[in-house]
């Protein structure tokens, strides 16, 4: 029995472990369940995980981000009726959104309803439809081209070269006249390139005169011939000039030839001529030819003595004198000074008749004043204006 209760304890020290078989038993049974609960868990999060880490759902979120600013705008549309957003052009509303930008973050919804509000931005499609409107009203109405006043069939030839001119009434009128046209073409052509109406005397000896001449009266200035007449001096007035010296038919015949040099003028004033203007034979077969050809007189008066226009009376022919010379000291300062003298004469009969020459002075006074007298009340106008007005003897 001794040694039956030594083994006891042994038994007992044996079973001691026994409870904890137990636990660790239950602890095997309920282990599967929490392993297989943990198994998903661990696939859930595996799974999880390999989708932040391959990023599907960062465009997600990157999306998001977009669809707060730029497609905030079409999400109001489909809320609201579109129809109008819809119809409203692209641009502009990218624009309206751009701007209210920072206040969408807190109430993006309420931003977007009142983004319609900026709706009558519509109104830039009426501009361009206007816009054609004004252009066309703005297209000046066609004007009819100036017509030369109508001549009777037996009008004179002066009246039928005549420059269409109408000066209006109560303005004293000033005729510009520049002698020796055509053989100093450079100057020619700037006296050519003064403001219309000038009057242009043309040599007969120049080249290539009926071109020029031609040319002068398209730039709309008057025309007459210049003819060459001897002076009292040693001067050279040019080849074929009428002489004293002349008998009466080499006369006609020179006067003559000068006058079919061109055409289209209305009349002949002197070149030079200061003895032969003041010798009445000599000038009598020259007014007799110009005034058969329906020509109009105009004296250039280059001597106190001159016979012109007491010829010109007796033969009933139009006419008109010189009042002034511009460039006998050539100048700009000296032919303003002229011009003013010019303008004394105009105001105190109601008309003067100037001549200069092509001379750069006379030229550059011009150009300048031409601008300026007709500011101060006066009309420029062609010679047979002037004998229109006050010397129609024919």
């Amino acid at each position: 029995m001794a040694k039956k209760t030594p083994r006891k304890p042994q038994k007992a020290a044996a079973r001691k472990p026994s409870p904890k078989t137990p636990a660790a038993a239950s602890g095997r049974a309920v282990s599967p369940v929490l392993l297989a609960l943990a198994g998903v868990i661990a696939v859930f999060a595996v799974a999880l995980g390999a989708r932040f880490i391959i990023g599907r759902d960062a465009p997600e979120t990157e999306t998001v981000v977009e669809r707060e600013a730029p497609v905030i705008a079409p999400a109001a549309p489909i809320k609201t009726p579109p129809p109008k957003v819809a119809d409203a052009p692209p641009p502009p509303p990218p624009v309206r959104e751009a701007e209210p930008a920072p206040a969408p973050v807190p109430a993006p919804p309420h931003q977007v309803t009142e983004a319609p509000a900026p709706v009558p931005v519509p109104a830039p499609p009426p501009p361009p439809a206007m816009t054609p409107k004004p252009v066309v009203a703005m297209l000046p109405p066609p004007v009819a081209p100036l017509e030369p006043p109508k001549v009777a069939p037996g009008s004179p030839l002066w009246k039928k070269n005549a420059l269409p001119f109408r000066a209006p009434p109560g303005k004293p009128a000033i005729a510009i006249v520049i002698d020796d046209m055509g053989v100093d073409r450079k100057r020619s052509n700037r006296a050519v390139s003064l403001p219309a109406p000038l009057t242009l005397a043309w040599l007969p000896y120049a080249h290539e005169l009926p071109a020029q001449a031609r040319a002068a009266r398209a730039a709309g200035h008057e025309l007459m011939l210049h003819l060459p007449m001897e002076p009292s001096g040693a001067a050279d007035p040019g080849p074929q000039a009428l002489r004293v010296s002349l008998d009466k038919g080499e006369i006609l015949r020179r006067t003559k030839a000068a006058l079919d040099s061109f055409d289209g003028y209305v009349g002949v004033n002197n070149h030079m001529g200061s003895r032969f203007t003041a010798d009445s034979a000599a000038m009598a077969p020259v007014l007799g030819e110009i005034a058969r050809r329906g020509l109009l007189w105009l004296d250039s008066r280059t001597t106190a003595k001159s016979a012109g226009l007491t010829l010109a009376r007796e033969l009933q022919m139009p006419f008109a004198g010189r009042d002034i010379f511009l460039d006998n000291e050539m100048t700009v300062p000296a032919v303003r000074g002229q011009l003013a003298k010019t303008e004394q004469v105009a105001r105190k009969q109601g008309y003067a008749i100037a001549i200069g020459h092509p001379h750069d002075a006379t030229i550059d006074a011009l150009a300048s004043w031409m601008p300026e007298v007709q500011k101060r009340g006066f009309v420029l106008v062609p010679v047979s204006a002037v004998v229109r007005a006050h010397h129609t003897g024919g």
